[in-house]
């Protein structure tokens, strides 16, 4: 009989003792991996929820709060950054375009985004994939677009009523039901923050809180929700690309005379040349007329995972512990039956098995706990993955995607294997000793 068919004979002669081991070790391995996978998906999430933006713009505030409530839709801005500030840096003959940003409200708990089309024009995420629509259009004065996740949660669909509420909890005692928006579109599914907002005109955000401005121009397309391309409306810079030609010049003078929103909350900024980024970042920040905080996306993101990998770590370490906490079972398991199986070794040396042969058997029989809990260690955190990716999609925005075993989690499973070898050592060396004390008979 070969060393491995002995081992698992004497495994299944035990096999109550090994299926808790095999469990325990499985349940470790589920974790060491498991933290990996969402680490990893965690990290690609945040690096793919902007992209092709090259500076986004504030009122003076740390990088990572700016790019927390700007894109992420967390926290809340600590001041508004005016109107004319904003039309000053728009005609900047190095910015290609800009999408202003107002933030503040909510719909039954899903953050309210103020904006116009150059949104939808400009916006990207992943590998500069542009926002697509899974059914309707852009909205009009008196309409609003929502997200997949809105849409899914909420159940709404284009044509239904919706009703904005102050402040960004999930319950408000303040609702602007004096004012409410037809839905024009749903926006086909990102997995990013996108798919949690819901995106109203600049001019209906300041009509709730109390801009009169244009009241008769708004209410006559609200009311009119003929769901044609905003190009038909009063507001003509919602089509406008901002390229630097007389229709620029045109539509900056309708916004002078015409403001949407006193104030906004940021700014998302394309450049002509992307290598500017960094002296135009400097200007914005060296603002006199207003305090400006000017960030770029990709290096904020990875100051902000910096920020994160502190808890990341500890969650590894953690896992590292019941992994051990799992193979320290298996060593108690191996050690307490070693005195309950000092006649079959005897009974092995009487047959011809040698002092080494008893510590290979050893050894063998622990690398094959090991092994056996790293293939249900894998396979429960597959499982696991396929039962629990949409739900951790709805509640953190995190997209969990069922790939192969990436070379990170591949090397945390060696490094289990080579560890339930390592501790196996110990078991084979006493079985070892008391071979070689016992001899052929085992004294009783």
């Amino acid at each position: 009989m070969s060393l491995f068919k002995l081992a698992l004979a004497s495994l299944l002669s035990r096999k109550s003792n090994a299926l808790l081991t095999i469990f325990a070790i499985a349940i470790s391995v589920t974790l060491l991996l498991g933290v990996e996978r969402v680490s990893q998906e965690t990290r690609s999430g945040f690096a793919n929820t902007i992209s092709g933006t090259d500076l986004i713009v504030g009122a003076r505030s740390g990088s990572v709060n700016l790019l927390l409530y700007s894109v992420f839709h967390i926290g809340n801005p600590t001041n508004n950054i005016s109107w004319q500030t904003y039309q000053h840096w728009d005609q900047n003959r190095h910015i290609a375009w800009t999408v202003p940003i107002a933030l503040g409200d909510s719909v039954r708990g899903f953050p309210v985004v103020g904006t116009d089309s150059r949104y939808f024009e400009h916006f990207r995420y992943g590998r500069q994939q542009p926002l697509v629509f899974d059914s309707g259009q852009p909205f009009n004065i008196g309409e609003a677009v929502i997200g997949a996740e809105v849409a899914r949660r909420l159940n709404l669909n284009i044509g239904d009523d919706l009703v904005v509420a102050h402040g960004t909890g999930s319950v408000s005692f303040h609702e602007h039901d004096d004012h409410p928006l037809v839905i024009s579109g749903v926006l086909e599914r990102t997995g990013t923050p996108v798919d949690q907002a819901v995106y109203i005109h600049l001019r209906d955000l300041d009509m709730m809180h109390g801009g009169h401005a244009h009241d008769d121009d708004a209410h006559s397309h609200a009311h009119g929700h003929d769901h044609e391309h905003a190009g038909d409306s009063a507001d003509a810079h919602h089509h406008s690309e901002h390229e630097h030609n007389g229709a620029h010049e045109e539509h900056n003078a309708e916004q002078q005379a015409a403001p949407p929103i006193p104030g906004i909350s940021a700014f998302l900024v394309g450049l002509q040349s992307r290598p500017r980024a960094i002296f135009l970042q400097r200007e914005f920040n060296t603002y006199r007329d207003e305090p400006l905080t000017a960030i770029m996306p990709g290096t904020t993101l990875q100051e902000l995972w910096r920020t994160l990998s502190g808890f990341e770590r500890a969650l590894t370490v953690v896992s590292a512990f019941v992994l051990l906490t799992g193979l320290i079972g298996m060593l108690t398991t191996l050690l307490a039956s070693l005195r309950e199986r000092r006649r079959e070794m005897a009974v092995l040396r009487s047959i011809g098995a040698g002092p080494r042969r008893i510590f290979a058997l050893l050894i063998s029989e622990a690398v094959a706990l090991t092994l056996a809990g790293m293939v249900l260690g894998v396979a429960l955190l597959y499982g696991l993955m396929l039962a629990l990716a949409p739900w951790i999609q709805q509640a953190f925005g995190i997209v969990i995607s069922i790939g192969g075993l990436t070379t990170a989690e591949l090397v945390r499973l060696a490094i289990v294997l080579i560890a339930g070898f390592l501790i196996s050592l110990i078991p084979a060396w006493r079985a070892y000793r008391n071979s070689l004390t016992d001899g052929l008979s085992m004294r009783v």
